[in-house]
């Protein structure tokens, strides 16, 4: 981003903490709210989803039940992909009655596709007749951009629509990546594995395990990341030991190396970390989310449990809220402790800091903070649905959320992976018929129940998204199972 451009981004900028704060329950102040879900990311993390990232944007439909508790909101989705009319409908059945415009009159969805596989943003930045509809929707009123994350593209299509956009500018988008990320989260007295950043080659690798070894002698392996990756795909676990538990050679270890995927070591010539794999009797990878205002307040939001799959368990598969209260307040503590950090920096909006929690037989629990993600993520998508239908607060003391109507706990299962082929080509309106029959529909007087998304998938690989909300992590769980049995009975008959 050259510097009259930042200039003027930055400008627009200083508009949006009235905007940001027209859109808290209880406002009165009519504005407009455009949801961006335009994934701009390094070709090889849109690899990693292909066909299914039209799918993803559609995950931030579950925007649309914030419209019952922000009534004086407009709210505009932009996707590449219309989704269903049923499903709409089926998002508008889930909000609570109020009085005034109802949310369905309050929102549209547009769509901008060239047939491409490029991002919302940079689709939208060759449409003069579209960047005129929007501007156009503002009618005058405070309005601003809520993006997925924010790349020049998605400043350009800010200055374009004149609205301020509630994410950190790109100028500081390398902190949410591993090296510079590692580097100021150790400088903020946060733990971190030990290790090394701007790792750039196979020698460096080499060079980096060889230090580890020798600094962390009892280091069962170590994994690499890719500095500009996200959800896990970057990340290569390269083992230390030996069948017979003795040190691996360093010549196959950099064998192993060299033998990787050809764009992976193009990738890692940008920058990457390797780190000490951290290991234990009991492991875990929570993540902590944050929220920077406009104002630099730094709000910890909700902790997740992360579900890890594929080959290596680094890639993210769904998550559970909220984390284990045996550590919940400390990684809590190191995640504001990064968002001040970002605060200071600059940064605004949405992060999110992922953690490695190693436990020993006698329950004592560290922590370290892996890496930072100044963007949305998987977490995000379902912590909106528990915020908007249940209202409440994350009690960073006690590891739990708290119902503003009654003082009662909630916990909640998600995943954008319950997938079957078996399921491919089923309606989304025959899904959402087999949760309401079954009776797992969300109930607003219990307070529980599941609420899908990201149904427009069943029709590339049989697969859809969902959030259990339950009393507890028991009966999270057990509607998650009930969800799947309960698509598995339609699709047998």
């Amino acid at each position: 981003m050259d510097t009259p451009t930042a200039q003027r981004f930055s400008a627009l900028q200083a508009d949006l903490a009235e905007a940001w704060l027209a859109n808290l329950p209880g406002s009165d102040a009519d504005h407009s709210l455009i949801a961006l879900p335009s994934h701009s990311v390094a070709e090889s993390l849109l690899a990693h989803y292909g066909p299914r990232v039209r799918a993803l944007e559609h995950r931030y439909l579950v925007v649309y039940l914030m419209l019952h508790r922000v009534p004086h909101c407009e709210l505009v989705f932009l996707c590449t992909q219309q989704p269903d009319h049923e499903v709409i409908e089926y998002y508008d059945s889930l909000v609570a009655a109020h009085t005034g415009r109802s949310a369905l009159e309050r929102f549209r969805v547009v769509v901008v596709d060239d047939g491409t596989p490029r991002s919302v943003s940079a689709k939208l930045l060759d449409r003069p007749d579209l960047l005129e509809e929007l501007r156009a929707c503002r009618r005058g009123r405070l309005a601003f951009v809520q993006p997925w994350n924010v790349t020049d593209l998605e400043v350009r299509v800010a200055l374009e629509l004149g609205m301020p956009m509630n994410g950190t500018s790109p100028e500081l988008w390398p902190l949410g990546y591993k090296s510079a990320g590692r580097r100021m989260m150790r400088e903020a007295g946060v733990p971190v594995p030990y290790g090394h950043e701007d790792v750039r080659s196979v020698d460096d690798v080499v060079a980096a395990v060889t230090d580890i070894q020798t600094a962390r002698p009892e280091a069962r392996g170590v994994v690499m990341k890719l500095d500009d990756s996200g959800a896990g795909d970057g990340n290569v676990v390269v083992g230390l030991r030996a069948a017979d538990g003795s040190a691996a050679d360093l010549a196959e270890i950099r064998e192993r190396v060299e033998t990787l995927a050809s764009w992976y070591l193009t990738d890692l010539a940008a920058g990457g970390v390797v780190e000490e794999l951290v290991s234990a009797p009991q492991f875990r990878s929570p993540s902590v989310q944050v929220g920077i205002s406009p104002h630099g307040e730094v709000t910890v939001l909700a902790s997740h449990e992360q579900v890890l799959g594929g080959d290596s368990a680094q890639v993210f598969t769904g998550c559970r809220f909220p984390a284990d209260r045996a550590y919940a307040p400390q990684i809590a503590h190191h995640a504001e402790t990064v968002g001040q950090a970002l605060a200071a920096r600059g940064a605004v909006g949405r992060a999110g800091v992922d953690f490695a929690v190693a436990g020993d037989d006698a329950g004592r629990w560290d922590c370290y903070a892996l890496e930072i993600n100044l963007r949305n993520g998987g977490t995000t998508h379902p912590f909106a649905v528990l915020r908007n239908l249940v209202p409440g607060a994350y009690d960073v003391r006690t590891g739990r959320w708290v119902a503003e109507a009654d003082g009662s706990s909630r916990a909640y299962r998600a995943t954008d992976n319950m997938v079957d082929i078996a399921w491919l080509g089923l309606a989304p309106s025959a899904v959402i018929a087999a949760v309401s029959d079954a009776g797992l529909d969300f109930d607003h007087v219990a307070g529980t129940g599941v609420v899908l998304h990201m149904l427009s998938c069943l029709a590339i690989d049989g697969r859809f998204g969902l959030t259990a909300i339950g009393r507890d992590e028991e009966h999270a769980d057990w509607l998650l199972d009930a969800t799947r049995e309960a698509v598995d009975r339609i699709s047998r008959s």
